[in-house]
Formats: C-alpha cells, sequence, structure tokens
C-alpha cells in the first residue's frame, strides 16, 4: 500500500497565538513525521465568544508566528471565507483542495472532541478526516455515551492508519501542554503588563504596534516590565 503523507491541521481563534499552541504543532509535526502542521485560524468562531480582536489582525499574528518556522504553515481559508467558521464547511473545503485520497488529520483538544455532538454536523466529519484528540497524560476520560459509542468504534492505536487511509479515524494522543493561554495574554497586556515570552517577540510587537487588547502606550516604562 502506497502511503500518503497527511495534512495536519489545527483550527483554533489564536487570540493571540502564542507559544503553547506553537510548542503544540511542533511536536504533533515530530510525533507523526510530516513536513508540516497548519494552524487555521477561525474568521467567525462559533462555539466561544467575539474574539477580542479582529480576524484579520489574528491571522496577521499567526503569520509572523509562522514565518521562519519550516515546519509550521498558516492557511487562511476560514478568515477568507467571511461566513461562520464550521469545522464541516472547512473540511469539506479541504478535500475538495486536497482531493479524495490525501489523508487530513484535524486536531483538538480533548474538551473539545467530547463537545463533538454539538458540533454543526459532526457526524460527517469522519467522512472527511481523521480527528486526534490531544489530552494532558493521565487525562480522565468522561465520555458519555454518545461519545463512548463512537469512540470505541473509531479509535486507534497506530499511526500507521493515518498515513494508509484518507479518513474514518480517532486517535487520543497524550501530549503535555505549555501553561499559557490566550486570556492570561489578553489580561496581562489589559492591565499594562507585558506577556513576553508567553508569546512570540514578533506577535508582541504586532499587538503594540496595532494597541490591541487594550493596550495603551503610555502605560509602558519598557517591554522588560
Amino acid at each position: 500500500m502506497q502511503l500518503v503523507e497527511p495534512y495536519v491541521f489545527m483550527g483554533g481563534t489564536f487570540d493571540p497565538v502564542h507559544n503553547g499552541h506553537l510548542r503544540t504543532a511542533l511536536e504533533l509535526q515530530q510525533w507523526l513525521k510530516v513536513k508540516q502542521v497548519t494552524l487555521i485560524p477561525s474568521g467567525e468562531p462559533v462555539h466561544r465568544s467575539e474574539p477580542g480582536c479582529s480576524a484579520k489582525d489574528r491571522l496577521a499574528m499567526v503569520e509572523l508566528a509562522v514565518a521562519d518556522a519550516a515546519s509550521l504553515q498558516v492557511d487562511s481559508r476560514e478568515v477568507d471565507a467571511h461566513t461562520p467558521s464550521y469545522s464541516a464547511l472547512t473540511l469539506a473545503s479541504l478535500r475538495q483542495s486536497l482531493g479524495p485520497d490525501k489523508p487530513i488529520c484535524m486536531v483538538m483538544g480533548m474538551d473539545a472532541y467530547l463537545s463533538l455532538p454539538s458540533w454543526k454536523d459532526w457526524h460527517t466529519f469522519l467522512s472527511l478526516c481523521h480527528i486526534i484528540a490531544v489530552a494532558r497524560p493521565g487525562y480522565a476520560y468522561t465520555a458519555d455515551d454518545v461519545m463512548d459509542d463512537f469512540t470505541r468504534r473509531h479509535q486507534i492505536e497506530s499511526t500507521d492508519m493515518l498515513w494508509q487511509q484518507p479518513c474514518g479515524a480517532v486517535m487520543i494522543h497524550e501530549l503535555t501542554p505549555l501553561g499559557i493561554s490566550a486570556t492570561q495574554i489578553r489580561n496581562l497586556v489589559a492591565q499594562g503588563k507585558t506577556p513576553r515570552y508567553l508569546t512570540p517577540d514578533q506577535v508582541w510587537e504586532y499587538i503594540k504596534q496595532h494597541q490591541l487588547y487594550g493596550y495603551q502606550r503610555g502605560d509602558w516604562i519598557s517591554d522588560a516590565n
């Protein structure tokens, strides 16, 4: 059987993108032995409150964050679409672009995975992609009956199938995430504190230049604060 390298992507609001996102993507790239992992910023997210800045700004920050990373890339299709960012639409768009035989792997956190029954047309996902659910080591699996049955029917233990078939499998991968959140970064900026070392320097410079998240230039003594 001829192996085809999967297209692996992480969707998200990235409000803003931070080192936790980037480290997770890099570790997935190394674990799966693919050339790149793609970040797809949402245009109009449907599973959370209104983002702290525009889709255009969030996309620009992700592009800056991955500009020097050969193993990471960004896809702007959700922002360019100017429609609510439903995963079913994104997956259909990717499948149309990549063809019927290319494996597609959608990465999501365990909390998001367990909430899939609330997502639009979620039952179509495995006809379009594989799902990789990222869990913390020693996670407590507390799925309801629907997701427990779904996982038992589709879960695999080896990455081989992710290369051999275009879609249809669920894989749970334990990964220790960095303790960084976009909310933490937004709050620091709003409080006049620096988020440096939590997010790439070029993202922090963009936040300052465009005065995002309540940044006030006059509040700062230096970036070292």
